[in-house]
């Protein structure tokens, strides 16, 4: 593993516990507004960015890279509707799936094989990431506003558990 990719997924590790916050963040803010389910599906996905740091942590430690721990910016606080946070949700996974792409692409040029390995299973797992979020927006969109239809997107997220 070279020094670049090894900035470059040191980066990445700062990236993903950054989108953890971003998600209990917006957890926080779906309670306030009143939807537990919501902040549920939120925090669930606060949890598997945490996860998602770990396995990158995980795999530069088994390289004996050494890693260093930066300081996490903070992140927005508030959003005035659902349909805000989740517009906000897709348009950060789009971001985080060309830093993986970067990833992958010092990967493929410095011929690290074992980096690929990995960093196809965050390929697979951004395109799940970007369609559960686009697939949420497409739904409060249909919605449009009506509160019935809200309150069921808010049971149905409820009930998202721990993958």
């Amino acid at each position: 593993m070279t020094n670049s990719l090894y900035t470059a997924m040191n980066s990445q590790i700062n990236a993903e516990l950054w989108s953890a916050y971003l998600y209990l963040s917006m957890s926080l803010n779906a309670e306030k507004l009143g939807y537990s389910g919501i902040a549920n599906w939120f925090y669930h996905q606060h949890q598997e960015e945490q996860s998602h740091a770990r396995l990158f942590q995980e795999f530069m430690q088994e390289r004996d890279v050494p890693i260093t721990l930066l300081p996490i910016e903070a992140v927005p606080t508030s959003w005035n509707t659902i349909e805000e946070m989740f517009e906000k949700t897709l348009e950060h996974e789009q971001q985080v799936t060309l830093r993986i792409n970067h990833l992958m692409a010092i990967a493929k040029e410095q011929k690290d094989y074992m980096a690929e390995e990995r960093l196809w299973w965050f390929i697979r797992e951004q395109l799940e990431e970007e369609a559960t979020a686009r697939g949420i927006l497409m739904d409060l969109r249909l919605i449009d506003g009506d509160r019935v239809g809200l309150y069921h997107l808010n049971e149905r997220l409820g009930k998202r558990v721990a993958s």
